[in-house]
């Protein structure tokens, strides 16, 4: 099954088809907006500038599982996103990653990559999924990972 089978609900609540973004590589990330790790997303969006016109989209899905670090609504995510990092990378509704609530989306990314020893759950905020032009799910990198770390790995996806 290929990433590009699944939609997503937008911060304004309709379904976007990640079809959408089919024939590019794509970086899905878990995001927080008041976490260690939240000063990644400037790292996001220098990659985002500089990879989007050879078709890098980078994917941002706001999570509060994790210590409830992103307890605001949609419209106040995306607002400190764009205020205080500039993201202009698309940013989707608020979703769980873990649990039997976990969007079908992310069951998938955790199926095919699954993380240390095995592991299928994620175990923070920014966890990042690297998926090739074809959908598949190619590499999972943990929260520490820093997004400048990925860039060869995309420039090779890119070509």
């Amino acid at each position: 099954m290929s990433v590009f089978e699944f939609s997503a609900a937008t911060a304004g609540g309709t379904e976007r088809p990640l079809s959408e973004f089919q024939g590019k590589v794509l970086l899905i990330v878990n995001t927080a907006s008041k976490c260690g790790f939240t000063p990644q997303f400037e790292g996001l969006e220098k990659l985002y500038e500089n990879y989007r016109d050879r078709g890098l989209e980078i994917l941002g899905f706001p999570c509060n599982q994790f210590g409830k670090q992103d307890p605001g609504s949609n419209d106040e995510i995306q607002e400190f996103c764009q205020l205080n990092y500039g993201v202009s990378f698309p940013m989707f509704g608020k979703i769980e990653v873990n649990g039997s609530d976990a969007s079908p989306l992310y069951q998938h990314l955790k199926s095919e990559a699954p993380g240390a020893l095995g592991t299928k759950a994620i175990k923070w905020n920014f966890t990042k999924f690297l998926v090739n032009r074809e959908g598949e799910v190619v590499r999972r990198y943990a929260p520490k990972d820093k997004p400048a770390d990925i860039a060869a790995d995309i420039e090779a996806l890119l070509g």
